[in-house]
């Protein structure tokens, strides 16, 4: 149960004065639904209203576009009619200063500038014909409440229809209702950082007093995002140290299916390979559930680690399920794995979506019976009616597609069964301790040998027809031979799927004109078995050029395929660019990757594809592209069943991470049930961040 002290935080923001149905839904979507929700909102960028000067100075050369806070009485009105404004002009013995309204209605005006009357008036000034004007000042307030004109006054990062003001009113009166809590940081490390008090670093980041106040490093924002790491760390230390004490099964192979199979893979693993199948193993073995996480870059050899894992369980009596999250992508696995597991006389499964009626039925039979002791699915895996005779191993593919509630689905099918999670995206390390700290994780970072690397070029789109027309002579000379593959990839528009999808369709219809007969298309919203075929035509048929979305980017695997044009690069994310670059330089031959893009380059676009051209090593660019993108969107989709950080960014705020992990590693030495004071008050901090549900949700398993 959360404590009452925090009751007053956790009650909708409706209950703050002023905030209504309606502007409660606006806040909802600005800052969430609860009033904890708008301490966390902290201020985007500040406006000084502390400019006062007499209303004759004002000019465009030395108040250019600048905000003031004037004093003046109202001389006379001039109404508007039509699209012409109202304006009332204003004096203060120096000048005057008009002010512009536009749409205003009634009386309103004379109400709030009465003739004569004396005002505080504060907005950005314009010059027309060079006489100064305001069009909606942002404050108008009579002298005897002047207190109301901040000085320094924060903006807030808003919605559609919520204006800052609003935002400011309901983030004080939250402040108001913020309790005092014990401090749950180490004394000795707050005294060396220099940082407040938790309540007193909420005031100060939400009233800033300069610049140097919104950065990440100043004290106050430093503290909070202390706070959210620290619960982060010490939520998934707590999950890890539940996670190992809960009872496992053994799972230990013969081997005699493995040194089968590995005999006729037709190459050696690699170091990384094998030191990640011996600590697999050494999982399966011990009396303690598995959570690994196996991490790979493209072409690192994943699939073939999670086979030799999956003969292990089936050497121990026991069945394997791999789960990827799309039909594509496990009709592929499914494809590799029959072939390397055949020489062991291990039958490989398939279930998706599309086995139906008889098929689906017997499928379901083999697998409830055992006949079937390997399977590889999709979401079908997951449903209800699919049952095991007895699973052992989940593995699951691209892990952060899937939502826990899946994962757990998967794991729940077995007698405490063992997890495997994989992952083409390789994390960086900071985003790892923080979403990734309850798990055990083996890292491939090796390439096959014979691999050679993809040499790739930035290339304006005004060179787009010496580009195609350079593919479409390339192609010709090749002739239909089936020994050269090229990717077409369509630029992201915005996050529509549908315009992506116009887009790869009109490159399609462009390009098939050039090359009659020899361009598939394949994207998002074709049926599977459409998507099959067109694969199925690229990888080994008449079919040379395949132009496609982001569909592409995962897992799939033509060796054929030696160049990649990826147009609009620019649009893209630079893990996203590693990961279509990845489908290509699978074979032994030379492998091209054109990046098109439209000039000018922004300076965060550049950086990307500089990074791209120097190198191919997936953990490096994982690091830059959680420096140029911030931790919030590192990962791609927010379906790993994780809370968001919203006062730290873990590119600014690094080394704090591992200072937090240790921190949290420490604190549950010394208070594993964490009942000492300052255990007591971690336990409020938990409950401030919402990590009492990451406790019991944070990781399936």
């Amino acid at each position: 149960m959360r404590p009452a002290l925090l009751d007053r935080l956790f009650a909708p923001a409706t209950v703050l004065p002023g905030i209504g149905p309606q502007l409660g839904r606006l806040i909802e979507r600005a800052a969430g639904p609860l009033v904890v929700d708008l301490l966390w909102h902290l201020p985007a960028g500040l406006v000084d209203r502390r400019a006062a000067p007499p209303i004759g100075a004002l000019n465009p050369r030395d108040w250019p576009d600048a905000i003031v806070t004037v004093k003046a009485t109202v001389e006379r009105h001039q109404p508007g009619f039509g699209r012409r404004p109202s304006r009332v002009v204003c004096g203060d013995g120096t000048g005057t200063l008009t002010l512009v309204y536009f749409n205003v209605k009634g009386e309103q005006l004379l109400r709030l500038l009465p003739i004569g009357a004396e005002r505080i008036i504060s907005g950005r000034v314009e010059y027309y014909g060079g006489a100064p004007q305001m069009a909606h000042p942002d404050h108008v307030v009579a002298p005897d409440l002047a207190d109301q004109v901040r000085a320094i006054e924060p903006v807030y990062p808003l919605t559609a229809g919520l204006s800052s003001r609003i935002v400011a009113k309901a983030v004080a009166a939250a402040l108001g209702r913020a309790p005092e809590v014990p401090e749950w940081l180490d004394p000795a490390w707050r005294a060396r950082r220099r940082w407040p008090g938790w309540g007193e670093a909420l005031a100060a980041a939400h009233a800033p007093q300069s610049e140097a106040d919104l950065a990440p490093a100043s004290p106050a924002r430093e503290r909070l995002a202390y706070d959210e790491i620290l619960a982060s760390q010490l939520a998934v230390a707590l999950v890890r140290a539940r996670r190992r004490s809960r009872r496992g099964r053994i799972l230990a192979g013969t081997g005699a299916l493995q040194s089968r199979a590995e005999a006729e893979f037709g190459f050696a693993l690699t170091g990384s390979q094998r030191q990640a199948v011996a600590e697999i193993a050494g999982d399966m073995m011990a009396p303690r559930r598995m959570m690994r996480l196996l991490q790979g870059d493209v072409g690192s050899g994943k699939t073939v680690v999670a086979l030799v894992a999956m003969l292990i369980a089936v050497e121990s009596g026991a069945q394997a399920a791999l789960l990827a999250p799309t039909e594509m992508l496990a009709r592929q696995h499914h494809q590799v794995l029959q072939r390397l597991a055949a020489p062991a006389g291990v039958e490989i499964g398939l279930l998706t979506g599309r086995e139906k009626g008889r098929a689906r039925d017997s499928m379901l039979a083999s697998l409830a019976s055992g006949l079937t002791p390997v399977v590889v699915g999709t979401h079908a895996l997951v449903q209800p009616d699919v049952a095991f005779r007895d699973l052992g191993l989940a593995v699951i593919d691209e892990q952060h597609r899937f939502g826990v509630e899946q994962r757990l689905a998967l794991t729940a099918k077995g007698q405490d069964c063992d997890t495997l999670l994989m992952s083409a995206t390789p994390i960086p390390r900071t985003l790892m301790m923080t979403a990734y700290g309850d798990l055990d994780v083996s890292r491939l970072v090796e390439k096959p040998p014979g691999r050679r690397p993809v040499d790739t070029r930035a290339v304006p789109l005004d060179r787009f027809d010496e580009v195609s027309g350079a593919v479409a002579r390339a192609l010709a000379r090749n002739g239909g031979s089936n020994e050269a593959k090229l990717f077409w990839v369509c630029p992201m528009v915005e996050e529509s799927e549908t315009t992506d999808i116009a887009a790869a369709e009109e490159r399609y219809r462009a390009l098939s004109e050039m090359l009659p007969g020899r361009v598939g298309l394949v994207h998002g919203r074709m049926k599977g078995a459409d998507k099959d075929r067109a694969m199925a035509q690229f990888a080994g048929g008449s079919v040379d050029l395949l132009v496609a979305t982001t569909v592409i980017e995962v897992g799939i695997d033509v060796p054929a395929a030696t160049v990649m044009v990826i147009e609009h690069a620019e649009r893209f994310g630079l893990a996203q660019l590693h990961q279509l670059r990845g489908r290509i330089g699978r074979g032994d031959r030379q492998s091209t990757c054109l990046l098109l893009y439209q000039s000018p380059l922004g300076d965060i676009a550049r950086q990307r594809l500089a990074i791209l051209r120097e190198t191919e090593d997936g953990f490096r660019i994982a690091e830059e592209d959680l420096r140029l993108r911030g931790g919030g969107e590192a990962l791609g989709t927010r379906q790993s069943g994780l809370p968001a950080l919203r006062l730290a960014d873990l590119a600014q705020h690094e080394g704090l991470v591992a200072v937090a992990h240790d921190d949290a590693r420490l604190i549950l030495e010394r208070d594993p049930q964490l009942t000492s004071p300052r255990g007591e008050a971690l336990r409020l901090l938990l409950y401030l961040f919402r990590r009492d549900e990451a406790v019991q949700y944070l990781r399936a398993g």
